[in-house]
């Protein structure tokens, strides 16, 4: 069970501090899959990083149930002055993964061929987005975190994607940020709504899409 108990978070801006989470709380079961809708700005990303580790929240409690979170997908997790290959060996050990395991899946699933062994500042953002992708992928997590990390290429790439996201989601969680409607209905069981720094939560997709077009 992943619980988020009255969590905020601001900023300190050039017109003073900003709310950007003002008491968010949920929780998640082990069987259910959140998606998460907002306007740009809404404190989406945000979450993210904070449910992942990458940020902490000003006060507010999060349980993870000792669960492992993965870094946001589609938000990074990788460093543009390494190589791919680099990268992996770095993700590796942090995540104390087996190196050889790691590199067998990503050469496989991103098809990254030779550019593996480039710098990933010299890679398209297609390219880019396949590495961080099958990297995370690599990685066994109890929770993947995916934020806007569906769009990593090109059509047989995605079909390849969303198959194996369907096969992790049997016996992962994941919130999921995205504008796409559909990737939400295909993969989620639940939908917030972000909404002036708080969090809607909804059962019906409808209602939590109806409260989205009027943002």
């Amino acid at each position: 069970m992943i619980v988020i108990d009255q969590v905020h978070k601001s900023y300190r801006t050039y017109f003073g501090r900003k709310t950007v989470l003002d008491g968010i709380s949920f929780t998640l079961p082990p069987d259910r899959n959140l998606g998460i809708l907002g306007r740009n700005g809404a404190g989406k990303t945000t979450l993210m990083h904070i449910l992942s580790g990458l940020e902490f929240p000003d006060h507010g409690r999060i349980d993870r149930g000792g669960l492992r979170f993965s870094w946001p997908i589609g938000r990074g997790g990788i460093r543009s002055s390494l190589t791919g290959r680099d990268n992996l060996r770095f993700i590796s050990r942090v995540y104390g993964i087996d190196i050889a395991t790691v590199t067998r899946f990503v050469e496989d699933f991103s098809e990254l061929g030779a550019y593996l062994d480039m710098p990933v500042d010299t890679y398209s953002a297609g390219m880019r987005a396949r590495l961080a992708f099958s990297l995370s992928m690599a990685c066994e997590f109890d929770c993947y975190l995916i934020d806007e990390g569906f769009s990593a290429g090109d059509a047989r790439f995605t079909e390849r994607m969303n198959a194996l996201f369907e096969e992790r989601r049997s016996r992962s969680n994941m919130i999921v940020v995205s504008h796409d409607m559909n990737i939400i209905r295909r993969f989620c069981h639940q939908v917030g709504v972000m909404v002036d720094g708080k969090i809607v939560l909804f059962d019906s997709f409808d209602e939590a899409i109806a409260l989205y077009k009027t943002l």
